[in-house]
């Protein structure tokens, strides 16, 4: 089977950030599948590569988290048009698969449907409009009418529709109750991350030595709302409690702003590293007992399906989070972290210090999070059933 397979923002291993669409294109290729990733890239000129058999197709249409909402939405025109262009010279595809966000790859998608009579599966990683109009990104009404009218035609057009989280799920079942929905949420990469010990010559790169670490990792937008980390870094500088560090990896809008805090606050239990890849995140992990999540108050936040929460569970880590939803139910059934009231540091405290002051619990909760990645989210697991459905099997 020949399959387009739509991404604006499709990364692999050593560029960073999240790869589930490479490693299910990459499962496709190795189940006899020729699949054409038509992708973006911040470079002046359109780039070919075959990345493991997978042909990727780079469009110059430049994009970055701290673009402003004309400035993303020109980007996403933009994109739409050279991504059907680009499309229109692929011949003799089969289907169509395209990955939000943003919501306007399936514009492509439909179009593509159209034209070369295939069915297209939907995936939906976030919930928009919903989400950017509950941040306050889009404001204006019409605007945000239109949006919803794309959404649902996009959902009515599609053939499948694949959701990460039982909350998206459930919305799109709102709006498009008699279609086909698959929940098949974020995987767990099980081999690439695996629970270590710490070493004395990783804890000297960190300059972490003897301290018990909460790592941050991924973007850093709005939608994030890391000022509730900084809350509670600086509730435990407040306490004397210099035991617990704290590492923030990544990049986004938001980024300077919260440097500044740190340093206005003149907070030395934060340290910043950049944005990294996934061999350096994986070196960071290893030196990690914590890994904390966070996103902003906003009741469409609780359907998210984080990356950084199944890398944390691979790699064994003691999860802390900050928004309810799906990912608080997960961590207090498996009993492998907590949630706290994020607008309360001093519940950080209290919840955080029990880990830090008993060794056998946290080693339990570590212990809780591998579990759990293993029997339900491997990446085996999760690829075995996106592959299933692409093939037309049954779940």
């Amino acid at each position: 089977m020949k399959i387009i397979y739509l991404h604006q923002y499709f990364l692999t291993p050593e560029k960073g950030g999240a790869i589930r669409s490479y490693h299910l294109a990459k499962s496709l290729v190795e189940a006899g599948h020729e699949v054409e990733v038509i992708t973006s890239h911040n470079h002046p000129v359109y780039h070919f590569e075959n990345v493991e058999g997978i042909k990727v197709h780079y469009l110059p249409v430049f994009y970055e988290n701290n673009l402003n909402f004309i400035g993303r939405l020109l980007s996403f025109i933009k994109f739409i048009y050279r991504a059907y262009i680009k499309a229109t010279e692929i011949e003799y595809v089969d289907l169509c698969y395209a990955t939000s966000t943003p919501l306007t790859i399936g514009i492509i998608a439909i179009w593509l449907k159209r034209m070369y009579r295939i069915p297209f599966y939907f995936e939906v990683r976030d919930l928009w409009p919903e989400a950017p109009i509950q941040m306050g990104l889009i404001k204006n009404y019409f605007i945000k009418k239109y949006l919803f009218y794309l959404e649902k035609k996009i959902y009515k057009k599609a053939t499948k529709i694949i959701a990460l989280s039982p909350g998206i799920e459930e919305s799109i079942k709102n709006i498009v109750p008699k279609k086909d929905i698959y929940l098949i949420p974020n995987f767990s990469d099980c081999v690439f991350f695996h629970p270590e010990e710490k070493t004395l010559r990783l804890e000297d790169k960190f300059n972490v030595k003897g301290k018990f670490v909460i790592s941050y990792f991924g973007a850093i937008g709005k939608a994030n709302h890391l000022e509730y980390l900084i809350d509670a870094a600086l509730s435990l500088s407040k306490n004397k409690i210099e035991h617990i560090h704290f590492i923030i990896a990544g990049k986004g809008s938001e980024l300077f702003m919260i440097k500044e805090k740190v340093k206005n606050l003149h907070l030395t239990n934060i340290t910043f590293i950049g944005f990294i890849n996934k061999y350096s995140l994986h070196e960071m992990l290893t030196i990690t007992d914590a890994v904390y999540i966070s996103f902003a108050k906003k009741p469409i936040m609780e359907t998210n399906s984080p990356n950084k929460f199944f890398d944390a569970l691979a790699s064994g880590k003691l999860c802390i989070s900050n928004t309810k939803g799906w990912t608080k139910e997960l961590i207090e059934k498996n009993e492998c972290g907590f949630y706290y009231d994020p607008e309360k540091p001093d519940d950080f405290i209290n919840k955080i210090m029990p880990y830090t002051n008993v060794k056998n619990l946290l080693t339990t909760a570590q212990h809780n999070a591998r579990m759990l990645a293993e029997k339900e989210f491997s990446k085996d697991i999760i690829v075995e059933k996106l592959l299933n459905l692409i093939e037309n099997q049954k779940l």
